[in-house]
């Protein structure tokens, strides 16, 4: 099922993880209802992310769902604790709009993040020359103001990558078209470039390039990004632009479609050393030009 807005992406995680941990436990919402002491639409309103839930409930819940072990209990209790609080992009609530802050929100959470770019380098890779350039490009008449709080919020965006206790992993497939595509001057990109080589030596971060002679190249309708998280009861969340704006996926049998397709990728493209072989060449032409 797709969702196009939330009312935050921690609540809607939570709100799942105790609407599946309900059924697997055989209860109905009355069920739980009785176990709260409270009316049945108090627990509609918490599975549907439309009310937060204290934390005393939570554990009575849990005790009745039999969630006996203290790491997953610990992890959901973080989350419910998470859901309440606001994150680093909220200072920026006048300059971005929901759909990309809400799109940071379940970035920060991530623990690992499977990234498909068709056109641009995507953004937790992007150098702030070629951030500049791109928002020039996309937005003609906007104010130098605005690029600054653009180009602030890639950079903080980017500390996922970096920071001491659990970085995330990347994992990005980029069609090869996006090593030639001019955004900016040569020299904008050409650090774009020699930077996308040295992310690939990081430790956390998978860079393969997709040749423009794979026949898969026809089987991508724009980018797209797999996020999981740091629990595993709790479900991926695929994320895609369509023409209409931002779509984001969270039942299974939708993000398992996004997977496959990332599996498929992944054969398809070239191995790490291939595609630093590209971006070298792609960086020897850009020179030369």
């Amino acid at each position: 099922m797709p969702i196009t807005h939330n009312p935050t992406i921690r609540q809607r995680r939570l709100a799942r993880m105790l609407r599946d941990l309900r059924v697997a436990a055989g209860l109905k919402h009355s069920d739980a209802a009785k176990i709260l002491g409270c009316a049945e639409s108090k627990m509609t309103r918490i599975e549907n992310a439309q009310s937060g839930i204290r934390l005393l409930d939570l554990r009575v819940l849990l005790d009745a769902y039999n969630v006996t072990e203290k790491s997953q209990r610990a992890e959901i209790e973080k989350l419910a604790r998470d859901a309440k609080q606001k994150g680093w992009w909220v200072q920026y609530a006048n300059s971005i709009d929901s759909a990309y802050a809400a799109y940071i929100a379940i970035e920060s959470d991530a623990a690992e993040i499977y990234d498909v770019e068709t056109n641009l380098v995507p953004g937790l890779l992007q150098t702030r020359a070629y951030t500049e350039a791109v928002i020039k490009i996309q937005v003609p008449d906007t104010s130098q103001e605005n690029i600054e709080t653009q180009v602030k919020v890639r950079e903080e965006r980017r500390k996922i990558l970096t920071r001491e206790e659990n970085p995330v992993h990347l994992w990005v497939i980029l069609s090869e078209a996006i090593l030639r595509h001019r955004v900016g001057t040569p020299e904008v990109m050409r650090e774009q470039l020699e930077s996308l080589l040295s992310a690939s030596e990081e430790t956390n971060i998978e860079l393969q390039i997709l040749p423009d002679e794979s026949p898969l190249n026809a089987a991508l309708f724009g980018p797209f990004v797999i996020m999981s998280f740091p629990s595993a009861s709790e479900l991926d969340v695929a994320y895609a632009e369509s023409i209409t704006g931002t779509v984001y996926y969270e039942e299974q049998s939708d993000t398992e479609k996004y997977r496959t397709l990332f599996r498929r990728l992944n054969v398809a493209a070239c191995d790490v050393s291939k595609s630093r072989a590209l971006i070298r060449k792609a960086i020897e032409e850009t020179v030369a030009k």
